[in-house]
């Protein structure tokens, strides 16, 4: 009897991995800024709070995968491990050599450095040096992504000046780390379908913005979103919930541009996979006007419906749901008005 309930159970877990609708598909990728600066709370963790999230990281059962491994998995379709996290750092500050180098080498956590190579040419005082990079780029544990040159804001540039920006970059990180980079993310997190485009012609094979939101199949590989964590947004209870959301598994989404010119508040609607459930506990928030009424047409697809309009600058849009374990579903996307 017992060697037939264990069969029964083994072919039951064979099934369920067999059924698309029930793989983990989902990813969560979180990012750092600065690292015990103190004077600069927007964009500083604690050392309390990153250590906080280093122990949660070994003893959470998570899987953390390198960022290139990741996007690998999601442009082949591949199935991602229940609890997949990446770790991302933008800019290029002197604490991440500093402190937290240390401390992810020491726990062994892959994590992947976006850097904007202008400040390092011009050895702004709290940046790293091509020293520190060089030496963080030669171990395993360590990615180096483009960021572009200056830091540039890309919604706003033309896109001559996004290709010069562009160019330079990775030129100079060839150079120093010896590899061209192939992983981008947006400075400010703030995009353009006519930047994405020139990011794409440069060979990168996925570029991030800072909006928050976990990652699925069939995401836009030109726009994933991360969970951004500083002082305010940093603490334990924070980067576990985070961490370990999943993906809502949208299709369909409109608009396609992050930058509104033309009608504002813009009609965003988007397609909800089947496997995601019942959407009746879904709810959409805007950072400039609030919670937002939402229309659900046909059972799967949703509309949002702002009444406000985007105000000049960035705005943020999520919407979450309970997945019905404990964790959350969120799906975010992030906006851009020029004055």
């Amino acid at each position: 009897m017992k060697k037939i309930l264990m069969g029964m159970a083994t072919f039951m877990l064979a099934l369920m991995s067999a059924l698309p609708g029930l793989a983990q598909n989902s990813a969560s990728v979180v990012m750092y800024h600065r690292f015990g600066e103190g004077d600069f709370p927007a964009t500083n963790i604690t050392m309390e709070q990153f250590e906080s999230h280093i122990q949660e990281i070994k003893s959470g059962g998570y899987t953390v995968l390198p960022l290139g491994e990741l996007v690998d998995k999601l442009k082949k379709g591949e199935d991602l491990p229940d609890k997949a996290l990446a770790i991302t750092i933008d800019d290029g500050y002197a604490s991440i050599y500093e402190k937290a180098f240390p401390k992810f080498k020491e726990a062994g956590i892959p994590f992947t450095i976006f850097l904007a190579t202008d400040p390092i040419d011009r050895s702004y005082a709290d940046y790293l040096s091509w020293a520190q990079v060089q030496k963080m780029a030669k171990d395993p544990l360590v990615t180096i992504g483009a960021h572009s040159a200056s830091h540039l804001h890309m919604p706003t540039a033309s896109q001559a000046r996004i290709g010069d920006e562009m160019a330079r970059s990775l030129a100079r990180l060839e150079e120093k780390i010896g590899y061209r980079p192939d992983i981008f993310a947006y400075p400010y997190g703030e995009a353009s379908l006519k930047a994405a485009q020139v990011v794409r012609g440069f060979g990168m094979k996925a570029a991030f913005g800072q909006h928050s939101g976990a990652i699925g199949k069939g995401d836009d590989l030109y726009y994933l979103s991360r969970f951004a964590l500083n002082e305010k947004y940093g603490d334990l209870k924070r980067f576990q919930m985070v961490a370990q959301t999943k993906s809502l598994f949208i299709s369909d989404l409109g608009p396609k541009d992050m930058m509104i010119s033309k009608r504002n508040p813009p009609l965003v609607g988007f397609t909800v996979a089947e496997e995601v459930g019942s959407l009746d506990p879904l709810a959409c928030f805007a950072s400039h006007e609030g919670k937002v009424r939402i229309e659900k047409l046909w059972g799967r697809r949703v509309e949002v419906r702002m009444e406000k309009a985007l105000p000049v600058g960035r705005t943020r849009l999520n919407c979450t749901m309970p997945a019905g374990d404990g964790r959350w579903r969120w799906f975010g996307r992030q906006f851009y008005v020029a004055p």
